[in-house]
């Protein structure tokens, strides 16, 4: 398994991650009934993105804090950021939310793609770990 020293960086925006995420979470699972309504989208949609992002929140904010980190699992975060957003892309498509909705899941789906970028680039500056 390959490892790389995470640079300040990609510590940073792996926080910044936990902490949106985590925000996210809490107020799309405690509002899930009134966010539906106002949104547009199934209550179950809002309830279920909701409660998955506070595990994601906990583990990505404890990549965060990781001095030297598996290569491969930093790009599976990545790829699944960038998966949030086509999602998101899907669910404008395939469903009618209002406009409120509209522009809920637009700005998420833009903080979630440049929270993925600056992974990527944070990847990038980071050093091939030395591991014994």
């Amino acid at each position: 398994m390959r490892f790389v020293v995470s640079s300040p960086l990609l510590r940073n925006v792996l926080v910044v991650d936990a902490a949106f995420s985590g925000a996210s979470g809490i107020t799309l699972a405690a509002a899930a009934t009134p966010l539906a309504a106002a949104f547009g989208l199934p209550q179950g949609l809002v309830l279920g993105a909701g409660v998955f992002l506070l595990p994601y929140a906990l583990f990505v904010g404890s990549l965060g804090l990781w001095a030297m980190l598996p290569r491969g699992l930093v790009w599976f975060v990545v790829a699944g950021n960038a998966l949030w957003v086509v999602e998101s892309l899907i669910t404008l498509a395939r469903s009618e939310p209002t406009q409120l909705g509209v522009a809920a899941i637009v700005a998420q789906a833009t903080v979630v793609a440049a929270i993925a970028a600056g992974q990527w680039i944070g990847l990038k500056r980071s050093q091939p770990a030395q591991v014994a």
